[in-house]
């Protein structure tokens, strides 16, 4: 017998949930974009490279003589590193008897969320250790020295190039008492603590950065880099919902050889900076 017209099966739902999913990771990336202050987001093949550059002066001998040629001074921009763009994918299941005991949506929706997070994690703990690996450095022996200097370093490294605001990350630990003696307010968002500090720069909090160190840098030195999912060839083989970015996509499907629920996710937005010399990262030093 024919199923009757206008009757909701289970994929009714699956869809709605897979856009659901989709809207709240567009939605996160889009508030960190805001709250970073991004304005670059480039949605690129898989397979693309991503290519960072340090800045190296050569600096003539200023004293010459009268009547003299004056040397040549070179400021030059090297490549430093480069990465390749790649897909990321996750896939989690949920067995027929979780679905029985909590329900179709609510066990989906769970399993939905706990990769949501995870994903996210991963994103922020990534972000973290690129920024790790900035060449600039400050001191100082508490954090709102450390932030000064770290201010100042990137003031002096973009003086010319009006690149927006500092960006600070910071371990929670270190924060704490600063925001216990401080009347600031805070949001969260794609995981983390954001606020304004002194100096109007913007910090966030990342467990992924050691206690003890930050990293800052400014808004126009972070890019947001993905390959896209949607439209293309992966559409003709795969059918992921996704928007019109293309920063994620998402499935569900029934395995019945294990009487599983399945959600599988492709994703790969890469947060970094295009200069590794205008990332300082700072130590903090005790009394």
């Amino acid at each position: 017998m024919a199923v009757q017209e206008n009757t909701n099966l289970t994929t009714d739902f699956a869809k709605a949930q897979s856009i659901d999913f989709v809207n709240r990771f567009t939605g996160g990336i889009k508030k960190l974009q805001e709250m970073l202050g991004i304005t670059r987001r480039q949605g690129l093949s898989e397979g693309s490279t991503i290519k960072t550059y340090k800045s190296s002066v050569t600096l003539a001998d200023g004293n010459v003589a009268e009547g003299d040629l004056i040397p040549l001074s070179k400021v030059e921009k090297t490549l430093d590193k480069t990465y390749e763009l790649a897909y990321k994918k996750y896939r989690r299941a949920v067995t027929l008897e979780a679905i029985q005991r909590s329900g179709f949506d609510q066990a989906v929706q769970e399993a939905d969320t706990a990769l949501l997070r995870k994903i996210q994690s991963n994103i922020r703990t990534d972000f973290a250790a690129f920024l790790a690996t900035g060449t600039g450095t400050a001191a100082g022996n508490t954090m709102q020295a450390v932030v000064a200097d770290a201010w100042a370093k990137l003031q002096v490294l973009f003086e010319d190039d009006g690149a927006g605001k500092v960006i600070v990350l910071a371990n929670p630990m270190d924060v704490s008492a600063y925001l216990g003696s401080s009347d600031i307010t805070t949001q969260n968002a794609f995981g983390m603590t954001y606020f304004k500090a002194f100096l109007d720069v913007s910090m966030m909090t990342n467990a992924s950065v050691p206690k003890g160190k930050i990293y800052a840098t400014v808004s126009d030195n972070i890019n947001l880099a993905y390959p896209s999912i949607s439209g293309g060839e992966i559409s003709k083989a795969f059918h992921f919902t996704t928007d019109e970015t293309g920063l994620v996509g998402i499935t569900h499907a029934a395995d019945y050889s294990r009487t599983n629920y399945e959600t599988i996710i492709l994703t790969a937005p890469t947060l970094y900076a295009e200069r590794l010399d205008g990332v300082v990262v700072g130590t903090i030093s005790a009394e």
